[in-house]
């Protein structure tokens, strides 16, 4: 029906003593008239299911030294491309217990940088895996798969929290080269982490820029016509006694709906979102947190 034609139908005649009523019905048209997003059965946002996601973590900077800056022309050009959160926060202070965090729900009882450590709770991968479905992480400087040093060149095991736990195989820990040429062949989820010269702790915020777009530019224009998603987050901001941490984060894919959005979230929520993609339990404290809601048509 057309707006015309609601108006008619709800607003038929004039007279005295019926301002009540067309107040009412005026509420109803408007309702009607705009678009709502849709939710899931406890009202949280219902989250598309996509083919492929890929998650890549960049390190030391505040949303404010990101969004606007010069420095970093590609990942603005992806804040325009899809959505952009612009009152996300990491969980905590130094970055180690923020990438366990977004991987298993939970810092771990970890509160430094120490390496190496085990761990056997549920985490994505394992929940991903379980429910036959793939996971994997893509480290670059990793020499090899499956490797367990805590240190190679510029790769740092403290920003790989899938090697520290016990539930998954080895064969998920990947080195950089091993990221398919065709993002078909991707698992369900994958993680890449720039090396600390290319992820902005040891390199400049342009160098890391470069290495993004000529690494994964394509994937991110793959991803808007192939049902897939990419996802830019930081591990934490550059000031180590911020409390309020406050990164940049930005989602890219086809069933994303291009926009800032300020609605308050964090790295348990982002996690929340990739599990509620896919039907899958949640964990530790993304249970209480809620998945974001960017996605076109509701979800």
């Amino acid at each position: 029906m057309t707006r015309r034609g609601m108006w008619a139908r709800h607003f038929p005649g004039g007279g005295r003593g019926r301002t009540k009523r067309r107040a009412v019905a005026l509420a109803a048209v408007a309702a009607a008239l705009l678009p709502t997003a849709a939710c899931d059965s406890s009202g949280d946002p219902a989250v598309p299911r996509p083919d492929h996601i890929v998650v890549v973590v960049e390190e030391n900077r505040s949303y404010q030294s990101i969004v606007g800056n010069p420095e970093a022309p590609y990942l603005n050009e992806l804040a325009r491309w899809g959505a952009s959160l612009t009152e996300f926060t990491a969980i905590t202070h130094p970055s180690q217990p923020n990438y366990l965090a977004l991987f298993s729900g939970s810092t771990q009882g970890v509160s430094d940088n120490s390496c190496p450590h085990t761990f056997t709770a549920r985490n994505l991968g394992s929940q991903l895996l379980d429910a036959d479905l793939t996971f994997a992480g893509y480290s670059q400087g990793m020499p090899h798969e499956g490797f367990t040093d805590c240190t190679s060149g510029a790769y740092a095991r403290r920003h790989n929290p899938w090697v520290n736990f016990s539930n998954l195989p080895a064969s998920v820990n990947r080195p950089w080269s091993a990221f398919p040429k065709d993002y078909a062949d991707l698992p369900t989820v994958s993680f890449v982490i720039p090396d600390v010269e290319n992820d902005m702790h040891d390199g400049s915020v342009r160098r890391a820029d470069t290495w993004l777009r000529d690494n994964l530019g394509g994937y991110a224009r793959w991803a808007l016509s192939h049902n897939s998603l990419l996802v830019v987050t930081w591990d934490e901001d550059e000031d180590g006694a911020s409390k309020a941490n406050q990164i940049p984060t930005f989602l890219v894919g086809e069933q994303v709906r291009p926009g800032d959005y300020d609605e308050p979230n964090n790295l348990y929520g982002l996690l929340r979102t990739f599990l509620d993609a896919f039907g899958l339990p949640t964990l530790d404290h993304s249970s209480t947190a809620r998945p974001i809601d960017v996605w076109r048509d509701g979800g």
